[in-house]
Protein backbone atom coordinates (compact mmCIF):
# COMPACT_ATOMS: atom_id res chain seq x y z
CA UNK A 1 0.00 0.00 0.00
CA UNK A 2 0.87 3.40 -1.19
CA UNK A 3 0.60 6.88 -0.52
CA UNK A 4 -3.07 8.03 -0.29
CA UNK A 5 -4.61 10.99 -2.45
CA UNK A 6 -8.07 12.18 -2.28
CA UNK A 7 -9.88 15.12 -3.29
CA UNK A 8 -12.36 16.57 -1.14
CA UNK A 9 -16.01 16.70 -2.76
CA UNK A 10 -18.75 18.78 -0.60
CA UNK A 11 -18.80 15.52 1.95
CA UNK A 12 -15.54 13.50 2.06
CA UNK A 13 -12.25 15.72 3.16
CA UNK A 14 -9.54 15.55 1.16
CA UNK A 15 -6.83 13.29 2.16
CA UNK A 16 -2.93 13.03 1.63
CA UNK A 17 -1.52 10.20 3.55
CA UNK A 18 2.85 10.06 2.91
CA UNK A 19 5.08 7.33 3.84
CA UNK A 20 8.09 8.80 3.97
CA UNK A 21 8.14 10.43 6.18
CA UNK A 22 4.90 9.29 7.93
CA UNK A 23 2.79 12.50 7.36
CA UNK A 24 -1.24 12.58 7.09
CA UNK A 25 -3.48 15.27 6.45
CA UNK A 26 -7.22 15.73 6.39
CA UNK A 27 -8.74 18.82 5.56
CA UNK A 28 -12.40 20.30 4.65
CA UNK A 29 -15.94 18.45 5.54
CA UNK A 30 -16.26 14.64 6.70
CA UNK A 31 -19.71 13.63 6.20
CA UNK A 32 -20.15 10.88 3.95
CA UNK A 33 -22.59 8.76 3.51
CA UNK A 34 -20.96 6.07 5.15
CA UNK A 35 -18.32 7.48 7.16
CA UNK A 36 -17.05 3.50 8.22
CA UNK A 37 -16.86 2.74 4.48
CA UNK A 38 -14.95 6.12 3.76
CA UNK A 39 -12.33 5.51 6.79
CA UNK A 40 -11.50 2.05 6.13
CA UNK A 41 -8.63 2.38 4.06
CA UNK A 42 -7.20 5.42 5.79
CA UNK A 43 -7.52 2.85 9.31
CA UNK A 44 -5.85 0.08 6.93
CA UNK A 45 -3.29 2.02 5.62
CA UNK A 46 -2.26 3.42 9.24
CA UNK A 47 -2.22 -0.49 10.30
CA UNK A 48 0.31 -1.17 7.71
CA UNK A 49 2.39 2.12 7.96
CA UNK A 50 2.41 3.63 11.61
CA UNK A 51 4.82 2.00 13.62
CA UNK A 52 7.48 3.13 16.70
CA UNK A 53 9.88 2.66 14.80
CA UNK A 54 9.34 5.72 12.82
CA UNK A 55 10.23 8.35 15.11
CA UNK A 56 8.14 11.40 13.25
CA UNK A 57 4.74 10.66 12.63
CA UNK A 58 2.42 14.12 11.93
CA UNK A 59 -0.89 14.50 11.36
CA UNK A 60 -2.77 17.21 10.51
CA UNK A 61 -6.33 17.85 10.62
CA UNK A 62 -8.10 21.17 9.20
CA UNK A 63 -11.67 20.23 9.02
CA UNK A 64 -14.35 23.26 9.16
CA UNK A 65 -17.03 20.79 9.98
CA UNK A 66 -17.50 17.09 10.80
CA UNK A 67 -20.68 14.66 11.84
CA UNK A 68 -21.47 12.11 14.64
CA UNK A 69 -20.53 9.00 12.46
CA UNK A 70 -17.21 10.87 11.11
CA UNK A 71 -16.14 11.80 14.68
CA UNK A 72 -16.18 7.99 15.93
CA UNK A 73 -13.93 7.22 12.88
CA UNK A 74 -11.43 10.06 14.01
CA UNK A 75 -11.01 8.28 16.95
CA UNK A 76 -10.91 5.35 15.63
CA UNK A 77 -7.91 6.76 13.69
CA UNK A 78 -6.01 8.79 16.51
CA UNK A 79 -6.46 5.40 18.86
CA UNK A 80 -4.34 3.38 16.13
CA UNK A 81 -1.97 6.01 15.62
CA UNK A 82 -1.96 6.16 19.78
CA UNK A 83 -1.12 2.35 20.12
CA UNK A 84 1.62 2.21 16.90
CA UNK A 85 3.78 5.25 17.26
CA UNK A 86 2.42 7.02 20.70
CA UNK A 87 5.55 10.18 20.16
CA UNK A 88 3.76 10.96 16.98
CA UNK A 89 2.02 14.78 17.28
CA UNK A 90 -1.37 15.84 16.00
CA UNK A 91 -1.98 19.77 14.51
CA UNK A 92 -5.20 20.59 14.86
CA UNK A 93 -6.17 23.61 13.06
CA UNK A 94 -9.49 25.36 13.69
CA UNK A 95 -10.95 29.10 12.69
CA UNK A 96 -10.19 31.61 15.35
CA UNK A 97 -14.04 31.97 15.54
CA UNK A 98 -15.07 28.38 15.35
CA UNK A 99 -15.50 27.30 18.82
CA UNK A 100 -17.17 23.94 18.34
CA UNK A 101 -13.84 22.43 16.24
CA UNK A 102 -11.94 24.09 19.33
CA UNK A 103 -13.72 22.14 21.49
CA UNK A 104 -13.83 18.96 19.49
CA UNK A 105 -9.73 18.96 19.12
CA UNK A 106 -9.64 19.82 23.27
CA UNK A 107 -11.51 16.58 23.96
CA UNK A 108 -9.54 14.50 21.59
CA UNK A 109 -6.89 15.79 23.34
CA UNK A 110 -8.00 14.97 26.65
CA UNK A 111 -8.61 11.46 25.80
CA UNK A 112 -6.04 10.62 23.01
CA UNK A 113 -2.36 10.11 24.67
CA UNK A 114 -0.18 11.81 22.20
CA UNK A 115 0.48 15.39 21.98
CA UNK A 116 -2.41 17.83 20.14
CA UNK A 117 -1.54 21.15 19.22
CA UNK A 118 -4.21 23.52 18.98
CA UNK A 119 -3.84 26.07 15.90
CA UNK A 120 -6.19 29.21 15.50
CA UNK A 121 -6.68 29.98 11.97
CA UNK A 122 -7.82 33.66 10.44
CA UNK A 123 -11.24 33.41 8.89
Amino acid sequence: MSDISLDGTAKTPTVKFAEKPITMSLSGRSIPENSIEFYKPLLEWIDHHVNAEEPDVSISVKLEYFNTSSSKCLMDLFKRIEKAAPQASVHWYYEEEDEDMLEAGEDYDAIINIPFRLIATAS
